[in-house]
C-alpha cells in the first residue's frame, strides 16, 4: 500500500471513532436519562451490539456510499483525504458545541463537495444522490411520525395498566437499545467501509467494489471503541434538553429509531442516526403534549442539519484546493534543483576562485 492510501484509511478510522463517540449518545441518552441503566452498562452493551451489526445485516449501505455516488476512476486519494478531513473537522466543531449534527451529512457533503470541485457536478450519479438525500432528509420525518404514533399506541395498550408498568419500560429497554445499536452498526459503520473500499480501488489494491472482511472488522471495531468512550456533551443534549424523559419515552424512542434505521439499511440508504433519534424523541414528546418539547433546542438542531452538507462540502473543496496549491508550489520549487547539479566556479578576484558544487 502507498503512504497516501494508508493516510486515507487512517483518516477514515479516525472519522469512524469520532462517529462512534458522537452517535453513542443517540442510543444511550434516553436509557441514561430515564435511569433505566447506568452509563457504563449502557455504553458497553451498545458497543458490543454495534460491532456485531454489520456482520449480521450485510453491507448494502457501503455499496451506496462508496460505489454508486461517483465512478472511482474520476476520484483520487487526495480527494478522499480532503473529504474525510472536512467531515472530521465539522464533527469536532459540532461536538465541541454540543450540537447533535449528522456525521453522515458531513461525510456525504464532503464527498460531493470535493467531487464537484475536481470534476464538476456532471460526474455525480444523480440517482444515487437522490437515494442518499431521500434517506437523509425523509428519515427524520419518519422518526417524528412513527414516534408520535408509537407512543399513542403504547398508551392505548397500557391504558388499564398499574404504575408498575414503568418497571417493564425500564427493563425492556435492554432489548430495544440492543436493536437500535444493531441498526446503528449496520448503517453508520458501513459509510466508512464504503470510503475505505473506494480508496482500495483507487489505490489499485482491489479491482471491483467488494468490501473485504478486514475492512468490515476494523470499521466495526473502531466504531465500537468510540461508542465505549461515550459522547457526554451530546448525551446531555439528547437526554434532557428536549424535555424530561421517562422510561416510556425512552422505550418508544428506541423502538422507533431501530425500525426506521433498519428499514433504510435494508434499502441501502445511508441515514443519520442522530437525526432519526432526535426526531423520534421530539415525535414521542409531541405525542404526549406539543408544549412539552423545548422547540428552541429543536430549531438549533434543525439549523445544524440544514447547513451540514453545504458547509462540509465547502470545507472539503477548500482543503483540496489548499493541498493542491501547496503541492504545486512545492513542485515548482523542486524544479530549481537541477540548476545546482554539477559545479560552478566563481571568480571572486584575480587571486581567489570559489567553486560551488
Amino acid at each position: 500500500m502507498s503512504s497516501e492510501l494508508i493516510l486515507v484509511i487512517i483518516l477514515a478510522l479516525v472519522f469512524e471513532f469520532i462517529n462512534g463517540m458522537r452517535d453513542s449518545s443517540n442510543i444511550v441518552a434516553t436509557m441514561i436519562s430515564s435511569r433505566a441503566f447506568r452509563p457504563q452498562t449502557a455504553l458497553g452493551v451498545t458497543a458490543v451490539a454495534e460491532f456485531l451489526g454489520p456482520f449480521l445485516f450485510g453491507v448494502t449501505v457501503a455499496k451506496t456510499v462508496g460505489g454508486d455516488i461517483v465512478d472511482s476512476k474520476l476520484l483520487s486519494l487526495d480527494a478522499l483525504v480532503a473529504c474525510l478531513l472536512a467531515a472530521i473537522i465539522w464533527n469536532l466543531i459540532t461536538w465541541f458545541l454540543g450540537i447533535p449534527s449528522s456525521s453522515s451529512h458531513a461525510l456525504i457533503g464532503g464527498l460531493i463537495g470535493v467531487v464537484a470541485f475536481t470534476a464538476g457536478f456532471g460526474v455525480i450519479n444523480v440517482q444515487a444522490i437522490y437515494k442518499v438525500l431521500i434517506g437523509l432528509f425523509l428519515s427524520p420525518l419518519a422518526g417524528f411520525v412513527v414516534g408520535f404514533l408509537i407512543l399513542r399506541l403504547i398508551y392505548f395498550l397500557a391504558r388499564h395498566a398499574s404504575p408498575n408498568i414503568n418497571e417493564f419500560f425500564k427493563r425492556a429497554q435492554l432489548f430495544t437499545a440492543i436493536g437500535l445499536a444493531f441498526s446503528h452498526g449496520t448503517n453508520d459503520a458501513q459509510k466508512t467501509m464504503g470510503i475505505i473500499t473506494l480508496s482500495l480501488i483507487i489505490g489499485g489494491v482491489l479491482t471491483g467494489f467488494e468490501v473485504p472482511f478486514w475492512v468490515i472488522a476494523v470499521s466495526a471495531s473502531t466504531m465500537a471503541l468510540g461508542t465505549a468512550m461515550g459522547g457526554w456533551r451530546l448525551i446531555r443534549t439528547l437526554g434532557g434538553k428536549f424535555y424530561k424523559i421517562r422510561p416510556v419515552h425512552s422505550f418508544a424512542t428506541q423502538i422507533t429509531s431501530a425500525v426506521v434505521i433498519l428499514a433504510a439499511s435494508f434499502g441501502g440508504a445511508p441515514v443519520s442516526t442522530t437525526q432519526v433519534v432526535s426526531s423520534a424523541i421530539v415525535g414521542v414528546g409531541s405525542s404526549e403534549r406539543f408544549g412539552k418539547v423545548r422547540w428552541g433546542v429543536v430549531s438549533d438542531i434543525l439549523t445544524a442539519w440544514i447547513i451540514t452538507i453545504p458547509v462540509s462540502g465547502l470545507i472539503s473543496a477548500g482543503i483540496y484546493w489548499f493541498v493542491e496549491r501547496f503541492l504545486e508550489v512545492f513542485s515548482v520549487r523542486s524544479s530549481f534543483v537541477p540548476i545546482f547539479k554539477g559545479c560552478l566556479t566563481v571568480n571572486i578576484d584575480n587571486a581567489t576562485m570559489l567553486t560551488l558544487c
